[in-house]
C-alpha cells in the first residue's frame, strides 16, 4: 500500500490536467486571436515573477503571456525579446485581454487536441 502522501500527490497530479486549452480573445478591431496555453503551475508563476518586470502585476502577466502562449502545434508565439514591442506597439486593451486569458482558466473552455498531439 502506497504511503498516504504519495497517494495524495498522485491524486493532485492527476487532477492538474495540464493539457493545453484553446483561448480565444476578441481584439479591439473585432478580429479573434486564438492561442493555446496550459493551466498555470506554481513553478511557472515563480519563474515569471523572477523575470525582468515580474515584480509588477502587468510585467508578471506579460511574462506569463510570452512564456505560455503557443500555437496549435505547441510552438511559442512570442519571445522574451519581443516584450518591449508588445508593450509599445500593441493596444493596451488587447494586451490586457491576452494576459487575462493566460491567467484565468475559463470553465467553459475545453481542452482541445492540438495538431502535434498524438492519438
Amino acid at each position: 500500500m502506497p504511503a498516504p502522501t504519495s497517494t495524495a500527490l498522485a491524486r493532485l497530479k492527476k487532477a492538474a490536467n495540464l493539457t493545453p486549452i484553446k483561448r480565444v480573445v476578441k481584439l479591439s478591431d473585432g478580429s479573434k486571436f486564438e492561442f493555446y496555453a496550459t493551466a498555470l503551475t506554481m513553478a511557472e508563476r515563480e519563474r515569471a515573477q523572477k523575470m525582468p518586470g515580474g515584480d509588477d502585476p502587468n510585467g508578471f502577466a506579460l511574462n506569463l503571456l510570452v512564456t505560455k502562449a503557443m500555437d496549435d502545434t505547441g510552438q511559442r508565439l512570442f519571445q522574451a525579446g519581443e516584450i518591449a514591442e508588445l508593450k509599445n506597439d500593441v493596444m493596451d486593451a488587447d494586451l490586457q485581454a491576452l494576459m487575462l486569458a493566460i491567467i484565468t482558466n475559463p470553465e467553459e473552455e475545453q481542452a482541445v487536441d492540438m495538431k502535434s498531439s498524438k492519438g
